[in-house]
């Protein structure tokens, strides 16, 4: 919530990615443990049924044994116009359709969520080691990468913290994903989907690939080889129809 939309310009701990123009609506999928997939499948429902455009979802787990419920919400959602922001998760491997859910591809099918954005996670340091260590990774069910380390926000009790995780990253893309919607809110959630990874600024550079010492090109850990921008994100929403 604090990545997302924290007030900018006050001077108190950070400005939100959002904009001025945000709102919260706190649901609690997650127990102490892991989410239960009708949890999962609920709280998406009650996102949408309450007026949500974007909703950021800072979780995830090994195993879905009713993936189908948490694919009709899905559904439900795009078919409602909601763009969902998923973190990729911080297990430092190659993402597939049986390690890591929710994930974006409908149960035993090809087709796929057009409404929803993977994301990992980047570092401070433009070097080897500007892909988090711990952040999941696939050129085809990741999308874009964003900051995901040394990330200074809220926490309960009215104070700040930094924090790392993918959990991290996905606020900073449903963030940028919040700016546009607010601003241009006759562009679709599809739309914007396209303008965030269209928008992402192109990383050339050797990283580490994570839980490994191997070396490999940042373009090949996700589908648009870059990392998400709120500056040319809204410079190609402005142009958009």
């Amino acid at each position: 919530a604090g990545i997302i939309a924290s007030m900018r310009g006050n001077g108190l701990g950070v400005d939100g990615v959002g904009g001025p123009n945000v709102e919260i609506m706190s649901i609690r999928a997650v127990p102490n443990g892991d989410e239960r997939d009708k949890d999962v499948a609920n709280a998406i429902r009650y996102a949408v049924d309450n007026g949500a455009s974007v909703i950021n979802m800072s979780f995830g787990k090994g195993q879905s044994p009713h993936k189908k419920a948490v694919d009709a919400a899905m559904k439900y959602a795009e078919k409602n116009d909601v763009l969902m922001i998923h973190a990729a998760g911080n297990d430092g491997k190659m993402l597939t359709l049986t390690n890591n859910f929710p994930n974006d591809t409908y149960e035993g099918k090809k087709k796929t969520g057009k409404t929803w954005i993977e994301v990992g996670a980047t570092t401070p340091t433009y070097d080897a080691a500007f892909v988090a260590g711990f952040s999941n990774y696939n050129k085809d069910y990741v999308d874009v990468f964003a900051p995901g380390a040394r990330i200074y926000s809220t926490i309960p009790d009215d104070q700040y913290r930094n924090l790392q995780g993918t959990s991290m990253a996905a606020p900073m893309v449903a963030g940028i994903a919040a700016l546009v919607r607010s601003y241009f809110p006759d562009l679709k959630a599809k739309q914007v989907k396209e303008i965030i990874l269209e928008s992402a600024l192109p990383v050339s550079l050797q990283v580490t690939k994570p839980g490994s010492e191997d070396m490999v090109s940042f373009a090949d850990l996700s589908s648009t080889g870059g990392i998400a921008n709120a500056y040319t994100a809204v410079k190609l929403a402005e142009r958009t129809k």
